[in-house]
C-alpha cells in the first residue's frame, strides 16, 4: 500500500494512520501502550514508513513508547534502505533526553514553539512554529522547504485530532483491532473540543475496507474530496 504522492498547496500530501480498538482506543488506561496492530497490520505500517518522506509524532507518544520511528526492513523483506526524516512535536521541550528519536540514527527534526527554550543534539534540526504551542499548517510549510512530499502522521491522539479537525490530510487510514477496551482514562482516537451538533463534527467519506489479519482496515477521506491517486 503506497500513499499519496502530490503535495497540496502550503503543505505535503498527508497520510493519517493509526491502530485502535473496535470501541476507538489507541492505548490502555492512562496511556500504557496496547500493541493493537496484528503482524499483518505491521508489516503495511512499515510499507507506509518506506514510502513516506517523513514520520511525524506527538512528544506524548516519545515518552509513552519511546518509538524509534525507523522503517524495519525486515518485516519487508528488503535491504536496509533510506529512513523517513523523523518529526517530533514538542511545544515545550518535554522530549527525554535519552528518546530513540534523539539518537542520531534517522534524521530529525523538533517542530518547537518560541516559548520553549530548550536545547536538543547538535545532529536534531529545530523549526519554530508557533508561539506557544506548535501551529501545524506553519510547520507542514517548513516541512515542504525542507523538501519533504510525502508526511505519514502516527499520532498520538492529541495530534491525530488537530490534524483531522484543521483538515490537514489527504487520507486516514485505521486497523480496528478486534477487542474492547473501553474505561475513562484509555486515548481515543481523537480528542480535542466537545461537538454538540453534526454540522462541528468532522465528516469522512469512507472509500475503502480491506480485512488486514485478524482486524480490518478502514480507509477515508475528507467529505467531497476525491481520494488521493495512488503513485
Amino acid at each position: 500500500m503506497t500513499g499519496p504522492s502530490a503535495p497540496v498547496p502550503g503543505r505535503p500530501a498527508v497520510w493519517v494512520n493509526c491502530a485502535a480498538s473496535v470501541d476507538g482506543r489507541l492505548a490502555f488506561a492512562g496511556g500504557r501502550r496496547a500493541r493493537l496492530s496484528s503482524p499483518e497490520d505491521l508489516v503495511r505500517l512499515q510499507r507506509l514508513r518506506a514510502n513516506a518522506d517523513a514520520i511525524l509524532v506527538g512528544v506524548g507518544t516519545v515518552v509513552l513508547d519511546d518509538p524509534s520511528l525507523r522503517v524495519h526492513w525486515d518485516l519487508l523483506n528488503e535491504p536496509e534502505g533510506k529512513n523517513p526524516i523523523r518529526v517530533i512535536v514538542d511545544s515545550s521541550g518535554k522530549t527525554p533526553a535519552k528518546a530513540r528519536v534523539l539518537d542520531g540514527s534517522a534524521p530529525t527534526i523538533v517542530g518547537t514553539s518560541q516559548a520553549n527554550r530548550r536545547r536538543y543534539p547538535d545532529h536534531v534540526e529545530r523549526i519554530v512554529a508557533g508561539s506557544d504551542s506548535v501551529d501545524l499548517a506553519e510547520l507542514f510549510r517548513a516541512l515542504v522547504d525542507r523538501g519533504v512530499r510525502r508526511l505519514l502522521v502516527e499520532g498520538g491522539a492529541s495530534i491525530l485530532s488537530s490534524v483531522l479537525r484543521g483538515g490537514l490530510f489527504d487520507r486516514f487510514t485505521i486497523y480496528y483491532a478486534p477487542v474492547v477496551i473501553g474505561g475513562l482514562s484509555a486515548p481515543p482516537v481523537a480528542r480535542g473540543p466537545d461537538v454538540e451538533a453534526m454540522e462541528q463534527a468532522l465528516r469522512l467519506d469512507l472509500v475503502e475496507v480491506e480485512r488486514v489479519g485478524e482486524g480490518y482496515v478502514a480507509t477515508y477521506v475528507p467529505r467531497s474530496r476525491p481520494p488521493p491517486a495512488r503513485p
